[in-house]
């Protein structure tokens, strides 16, 4: 049994704050839970700084603190808070190294949830997936770690690298102790490409469909932005050929988004058609019944059985 997402985040901050004279800054990082048993348990003296409750503010003071050589893991608790603190972060942290020759390398940790409906419904904040804010500005890599394996390698990219990092990390992920291995067979019906939470969604849609005869490949994707760092071309390329029906890019964020260029990217390649599902285009809100959630495995199941039916 490999370790747990969670277990990772933990070892890795720890060590950087430790031996790195890193920094890790956020709201609430030393509440009850210690954002869910991924902040290492230390305090100020190591590195740990709680950030006042100013959503606007935060991001300033972690790009302050990269340009300062500290290498900062910058904690935003709820990606929708992204609408307040992506300011900074994408308007100097991203184009400081182009415009000005200096690097601000700055480790966002950006952590979304699923609300369940019922009393569990939290509305549009604290919930979704808010990724294709950061991919529509250059200068920034964005991508959706799931397990272990993943976050050590983006983590490793980041080390190796001057540029600030856009971790769209779920807290679904943060209890999973396996890694996400692709499923390509030599002829499927169609191929799947899920991202962050929907990953999760879609292997089990995959599993029930195939039930039915219906084949799908799956296609984890990682890197988001830019997307040549997948690494996954051949793999790609080989089940994009062998499916029947294309593929469908599967994101927790709207439509109208990264998923969207990706398919637009992989058609004009490969020359087969790729559809985009993500959150339905309309408003969430705080009641369950306003929910806007990520493409669940029925609705991932329905759509594939549109393409090939209709």
């Amino acid at each position: 049994m490999a370790e747990k997402l969670k277990d990772t985040i933990k070892r890795i901050s720890k060590k950087h704050l430790l031996e790195n004279n890193g920094l890790l800054l956020g709201q609430c990082l030393t509440a009850v839970g210690w954002v869910g048993g991924t902040v290492p348990e230390l305090k100020e003296k190591d590195g740990i700084i709680e950030l006042s409750m100013a959503d606007v503010a935060g991001g300033g003071i972690a790009v302050g603190a990269a340009l300062a050589g500290r290498r900062p893991i910058y904690v935003v608790r709820f990606q929708g808070f992204q609408w307040y603190n992506a300011v900074e972060i994408v308007n100097y942290a991203a184009k400081s190294k182009e415009m000005w020759g200096r690097p601000c390398p700055l480790f966002v940790r950006s952590i979304a949830m699923d609300a369940g409906g019922g009393e569990r419904s939290i509305g549009p904040v604290a919930s979704g997936s808010h990724h294709g804010i950061y991919t529509r500005m250059p200068g920034i890599p964005v991508c959706a770690p799931m397990t272990s394996k993943e976050y050590k390698s983006v983590w490793k990219y980041f080390m190796n690298h001057d540029d600030p990092i856009y971790v769209s990390e779920h807290r679904r992920g943060w209890d999973l102790d396996f890694e996400m291995e692709d499923k390509i067979y030599k002829k499927a019906e169609i191929t799947l490409f899920p991202i962050s939470s929907t990953r999760l969604n879609a292997i089990e849609a995959s599993e029930k469909l195939e039930k039915e005869g219906i084949k799908c490949n799956i296609i984890h994707l990682l890197w988001l932005k830019p997307f040549e760092l997948n690494k996954k071309d051949n793999e790609i390329k080989y089940s994009l050929l062998n499916s029947k029906f294309g593929g469908i890019i599967i994101d927790g964020d709207y439509e109208n988004s990264i998923s969207k260029c990706i398919a637009y990217d992989l058609m004009h390649k490969y020359n087969k058609k790729v559809h985009a599902l993500g959150l339905e285009e309309r408003t969430a809100g705080f009641a369950p019944h306003l929910d806007n959630l990520p493409p669940s495995a029925k609705r991932i199941e329905s759509k594939v059985k549109e393409i090939i039916f209709k």
